[in-house]
């Protein structure tokens, strides 16, 4: 008699999880942005990385991960993956609104769901998705669209994000956990050096190192933690669903922190693949979609 109340806590509570980690991940970027001005989107990653890696191999202690010739390749492109993520994200970022890039880099997990699937209706998705596209993309000299490089970027992103999560489930069903930390810090080594050359002794700077944390912990220590609970009380195509409405959040965190104001053809490029997303995730069958975000 009491399994359906507790049931619905207990799904309430994930949805919760789930909708702080998605507004943490937000945050963390509009944050990140403040420090472009200082060390670049360059120097932005790198920082973030770096701490995020720190504060993982403390909570995961990675070290404990058995690896074989064979899973270390494959973390170590899991982890190059990831560092690339990052580094296209923020270098979109610098000219093309928060809400937009997430939307753009959302192309990359929406097309694994649609290839897991491959049914008929995924052309319905593939239509929205791209329809989306069009809609933020310039189609001529007087079209207030995006910056073209800064789209490149952000679908750039989403490429790496695509083969983030086709190497992570292999990487992580060899170590779980553990393996997210090793990626960190791969990414960490791939991106430093390009960091270090664009910022040099600016990655120094006090008054950065407090943002520098609070961007790994809202982009990567926080979100994960949460979206690893919830993903525990909640079936995958729920918590896929539920992932799907992230650009909407980017949207809200960009107008909120950033004032950065998206015209109406914009809002509804977004929808549209939001809703592609949702539509991928309801009808992929028994395909698990890979979850976890890193923006």
């Amino acid at each position: 008699m009491n399994d359906q109340p507790r049931s619905l806590t207990s799904t309430l509570l994930s949805v919760g999880l789930l909708l702080i980690a998605m507004a943490s991940i937000q945050s963390g970027a509009s944050l990140a942005k403040s420090m472009f001005s200082v060390v670049g989107p360059q120097g932005t990653t790198t920082l973030r990385l770096i701490f995020a890696s720190v504060i993982m191999m403390l909570i995961l202690r990675p070290w404990r991960a058995k690896l074989t010739a064979r899973s270390l390749r494959t973390v170590i492109v899991y982890g190059m993956a990831l560092g690339g993520m990052n580094f296209l994200f923020y270098m979109s970022l610098q000219t093309v609104p928060l809400g937009i890039a997430v939307a753009l880099e959302f192309t990359g997990p929406l097309a694994v769901a649609i290839y897991s699937s491959r049914r008929a209706i995924d052309f319905l998705w593939i239509a929205l998705a791209t329809v989306g596209l069009l809609l933020l993309i310039p189609t001529g000299e007087a079209s207030a669209g995006i910056d073209l490089v800064g789209a490149g970027y952000a679908l750039g992103a989403g490429v790496c994000w695509a083969l983030y999560i086709l190497f992570g489930q292999k990487a992580g069903a060899d170590n779980g956990v553990q393996t997210a930390a090793l990626g960190v810090m791969i990414a960490a080594l791939f991106v430093a050096p390009i960091g270090i050359v664009h910022a040099g002794s600016a990655l120094l700077t006090p008054s950065l190192i407090p943002i520098a944390l609070g961007v790994a912990v809202l982009s990567t220590a926080l979100p994960y933690t949460l979206e690893m609970v919830a993903l525990t009380r909640m079936p995958a195509r729920t918590f896929g669903t539920l992932m799907s409405i992230e650009p909407a959040f980017g949207a809200l965190s960009g107008l909120l922190f950033l004032h950065e104001y998206l015209s109406l053809s914009q809002w509804m490029a977004i929808m549209c693949i939001i809703l592609a997303s949702v539509g991928a995730t309801m009808t992929m069958g028994n395909a698990t979609r890979p979850a976890v975000a890193a923006d």
